[in-house]
């Protein structure tokens, strides 16, 4: 008859302790595994694609910035500065990177070639319209040769790059013109005007500021103030009875007294108000650091807080505050530069 050999119960603690250390290596060895491979470093950051539009921006006009990256990146937000003016960044409308026209994409780490303004290829396939900011940017009308910018890009994994440019610029065609004015408009104002003039210049700065801390509201339609002539340049250099007094910085539009002002883009009505120089004003907030001002008004048909829409009208055409005659002073200012009204206009079209 076999020999049966019977199996104690006490050995089966013994068998499974000698199993114990394998698989505690095992797990161990899987811990470790995970841990290294979730403090690998993250893939490196693709260069930034820094564009602008138009290649060499004018003396005294808006120009367009754009920040791309491959979608897959993850960017989030993007801010800057150009010409000591901070730059706005939102997602473009529907722009992609490398836009017809753009301007010369800066490498990664450097500035881009200044000579030429011929833009560089950006050697890759556009990014998708979601991975593309834009701001727009001012060119100070004294600014020379280039201006200095720089970017940074917020990524969703937190991390940050930066680029700083130079911008090449081209000098703009400012022209002088002689007016005759009441005497008391050509002399220097008295102390009465001049701290008339300094309240109202602290208002304008208000508004200035405002917009910086207001979301952009202005889209790309956007319209004249009015379809007519103009009669007086951005830029100018203004002679009042044989005395160079000033510059003029803003675009001047005939009409009779009387005729519709409309708004040119979207925006906040900021200041109704009546100045010493301007006469009648309406100034709209159009967010982003962006803000226009309408003066000379006969007739002011918003309230501070309206909200209005490009076409919306404002005002009549009037000759209120120092003028020689009825017409509309428009001007444009991004920050605290004024800039070519029409160079906002056309960026869009």
């Amino acid at each position: 008859m076999p020999t049966r050999h019977a199996t104690s119960h006490q050995d089966e603690p013994r068998r499974r302790a000698r199993g114990g250390p394998f698989t505690l290596a095992t797990v161990g060895l899987a811990v470790t595994t995970f841990i290294l491979a979730c403090e690998r470093p993250p893939a490196p950051l693709p260069p930034l694609d820094v564009e602008w539009l138009p290649a060499q921006p004018a003396q005294g006009h808006l120009f367009l910035v754009r920040v791309a990256v491959p979608p897959e990146v993850g960017m989030v937000s993007a801010w800057g500065e150009a010409a000591g003016e901070e730059l706005y960044f939102v997602l473009a409308e529907g722009a992609a990177s490398g836009a017809a026209g753009a301007g010369s994409p800066a490498a990664s780490g450097g500035s881009p070639a200044a000579s030429g303004g011929s833009p560089a290829a950006s050697g890759g396939s556009p990014a998708a319209p979601d991975s593309v900011f834009e701001s727009l940017a001012a060119v100070p009308i004294g600014a020379t040769d280039t201006i200095d910018a720089w970017v940074e890009a917020t990524y969703s994994d937190g991390r940050t790059q930066s680029d700083s440019l130079r911008i090449p610029i081209v000098a703009g065609e400012y022209d002088h013109e002689r007016l005759t004015v009441a005497p008391r408009f050509g002399s220097p104002p008295g102390e009465e005007d001049q701290a008339r003039l300094r309240r109202e210049r602290e208002k304008a700065a208000q508004v200035s500021r405002d917009t910086r801390m207001t979301p952009r509201i202005w889209t790309s339609d956007m319209v004249m103030p009015r379809d007519s002539r103009v009669t007086s340049e951005f830029g100018t250099g203004r002679e009042f009875n044989g005395q160079i007094s000033s510059r003029h910085m803003g675009l001047d539009l005939a009409g009779a007294r009387g005729d519709t002002v409309v708004a040119a883009a979207d925006g906040i009505v900021a200041l109704v108000d009546s100045f010493l120089l301007a006469g009648n004003i309406v100034y709209l907030n159009h967010g982003g650091g962006l803000q226009s001002s309408y003066s000379h008004l006969s007739e002011q048909l918003v309230e501070a807080g309206d909200a209005v829409t490009a076409g919306t009208p404002i005002g009549r055409v009037g000759a209120t505050g120092r003028v020689t005659g009825p017409h509309l002073h428009w001007v444009v200012r991004y920050g605290g530069t004024t800039v070519a009204p029409r160079s906002l206009l056309a960026l869009f079209r």
